[in-house]
């Protein structure tokens, strides 16, 4: 995870295992930010619009009639994995994960695509199915509701226990939809994570109908969020088409991931030190981008930060 600032920036860094945890002061109260350890490499994208399968229609009539969902008895089941020494999978029936799909779909239709947030507040980066990273985490930084969260991303993919984080993270949003919130990543597309882990690990443990019920999921997913109008936050990083944030505002949900263009750099774009301007991204998606960048983007909407995921640094934290 990187971030960028436009003025100075105290930061407290504290690492445990696969993750760095880090408290920013800044002129807002204090936002702790974590980074998981994981990488990415070169993807292709699918350019298909994305409309309400039939999968989602008849899961959501089939919830509909089984009545509300037990979401404490969910986390209770999610969170017997605590303290675990040895890899424990929890194989929560496939009609609640499906009722928690749905509800946290329809959740994330009712909140903006540019999620306007108040400190305080924990900023999270890649989880990448690595289940006991996850719970670690919460451990550091306090379960829900003790502390608010805003994860940035990549919850599914390479991690052995992708169903089991994202199913955590949907719960605490369906339990704290105030306080609980969820951007989304590059991974959190059906061409990508249809070829890097999260599609064989719903086919062998459950079925690929349940896999396309996540797909319509993430379709709604917010892309983008600003903390106390001055830490701009998303996944990937900035993009050359973006001119004003309203853009943001204006992209409409469900969708696909594009293969170009904004909400493409949003999910993808990487800083480079060494380019000026906007360059040419290794990973054959969306561009990388300057320094020279960030500062115009800070200036020209009154930000601070520029805050985002997506990439291992090598010492984690960037400013």
């Amino acid at each position: 995870m990187t971030i960028y600032t436009g003025e100075p920036l105290d930061t407290v860094a504290a690492t445990f295992r696969t993750a760095i945890v880090i408290t920013i002061f800044a002129r807002q109260p204090s936002i702790c930010c974590f980074f998981a350890a994981s990488s990415d490499t070169f993807l292709s994208l699918a350019t298909n619009p994305a409309p309400t399968s039939p999968a989602m229609v008849e899961t959501a009539v089939a919830v509909a009639a089984g009545g509300a969902l037990d979401l404490d008895g969910i986390l209770t089941q999610l969170l017997e994995a605590r303290g675990a020494r040895t890899l424990k999978l929890i194989n929560l029936p496939e009609s609640d994960i499906r009722g928690l799909c749905v509800k946290s779909r329809e959740i994330f239709l009712s909140q903006p695509i540019l999620l306007e947030l108040e400190a305080p507040l924990k900023v999270c980066g890649d989880i990448h199915g690595q289940y006991p990273d996850l719970l670690r985490l919460f451990e550091h930084g306090g379960f829900p509701p003790e502390s608010n969260y805003l994860f940035l991303g990549d919850y599914v993919d390479r991690g052995k226990q992708s169903l089991e984080c994202i199913c955590l993270l949907l719960s605490y949003k369906c339990k704290y939809p105030e306080n609980f919130f969820l951007l989304r990543g590059n991974h959190e597309c059906a061409s990508i994570n249809r070829m890097y882990g999260f599609y064989e690990e719903c086919k062998r443990r459950y079925t690929v109908k349940l896999w396309k019920t996540f797909t319509d999921c993430f379709n709604c997913l917010p892309v983008a969020s600003v903390i106390n109008e001055k830490i701009f936050c998303c996944h990937g990083g900035l993009s050359p088409d973006l001119h004003s944030i309203d853009q943001i505002r204006r992209i409409m949900r469900p969708t696909d991931v594009p293969d170009q263009g904004l909400l493409c750099d949003l999910l993808w774009s990487d800083p480079d030190i060494e380019v000026v301007g906007w360059g040419e991204n290794d990973r054959g998606v969306s561009y990388t981008f300057g320094a020279d960048v960030v500062i115009g983007f800070l200036r020209r909407h009154d930000f601070d930060l520029v805050c985002r995921a997506h990439q291992v640094m090598s010492w984690q934290l960037h400013v």
